[in-house]
C-alpha cells in the first residue's frame, strides 16, 4: 500500500467482525515499530499481544469501553523509560513517551497496510491493566489497541483540520512565509559566489 494512502485511509474502528485475524500479521505490524527513531538507540517500547478472552474483557473494563471486548486480539503498548532516563536524566522520561508515539504510528500504518483495523485507546485505569497482564510498576502503559477486521467499511470522507490552522512560519502564530528582502537576496547570492 502506498504510504500516503495508508496515512489518509487509517481510521479508528470500534466494531469488529467475529473472524479472527492471523496473529502473525499482528506481529509483523509490531515489528514495524522497531524502525522508529529512538533517543541514543535506547529502545523503550514494549508490546503485549493478548488473545485470552477473559483478559481482553478485563482490559475492556479497565478502558471503560465495551467495544474493546469485541476484538479478537488486543495489543497493549508499554514503555520502559529506565535506559533513556539513565542516558538523559529527567528528560529521558519525555524521550520515552516521544519514542512510544513514533513507534505506535509505525504500528498503526502497518495495521492499515495489513488490512486490519484498530482504535488507539488512551483512556484506561493503568493499574488494572498492569495487574491483569503482570506489567511491572516502573513500566508505563501507553495505549491499548483492540485489533480485528472492521465490521463494515465506511466510505465517508474524514474531516481533517486545515493545514493553515496548524502551520506557522519562523514564529508561533506567523501565518505567512516572508519573502527574503532584496538585501537578504543580494547577500545570499554573494555568499554562494565566494
Amino acid at each position: 500500500m502506498d504510504l500516503d494512502k495508508a496515512i489518509k485511509s487509517r481510521s479508528s474502528v470500534r466494531k469488529f467482525k467475529s473472524k479472527k485475524p492471523d496473529w502473525r500479521k499482528i506481529i509483523e505490524c509490531i515489528d514495524a515499530a522497531r524502525y522508529a527513531p529512538m533517543a541514543g538507540g535506547n529502545y523503550s517500547v514494549r508490546f503485549v499481544l493478548v488473545d485470552n478472552t477473559e483478559k481482553i474483557k478485563k482490559i475492556a473494563e479497565a478502558c471503560q469501553q465495551d467495544f474493546v471486548a469485541t476484538a479478537q486480539y488486543v495489543v497493549v503498548a508499554c514503555s520502559d523509560p529506565k535506559r533513556t532516563i539513565n542516558a538523559y536524566g529527567k528528560q529521558g522520561e519525555i524521550y520515552a513517551r516521544q519514542q512510544a508515539g513514533t513507534a505506535l504510528q509505525n504500528f498503526l500504518l502497518k495495521i492499515e497496510e495489513a488490512g486490519l483495523s484498530t482504535c488507539w485507546v488512551g483512556h484506561f485505569v493503568e493499574n488494572q491493566i498492569k495487574r491483569e497482564l503482570k506489567i511491572p510498576e516502573e513500566i508505563n502503559v501507553e495505549a491499548v489497541f483492540p485489533i480485528g477486521f472492521e465490521y463494515e467499511k465506511k466510505h465517508e470522507k474524514k474531516d481533517k483540520i486545515d493545514l493553515d490552522r496548524i502551520l506557522y512560519f519562523n514564529d508561533y502564530g506567523q501565518k505567512k512565509m516572508k519573502q527574503p528582502s532584496k538585501a537578504e537576496g543580494f547577500f545570499a547570492q554573494r555568499m554562494r559566489k565566494d
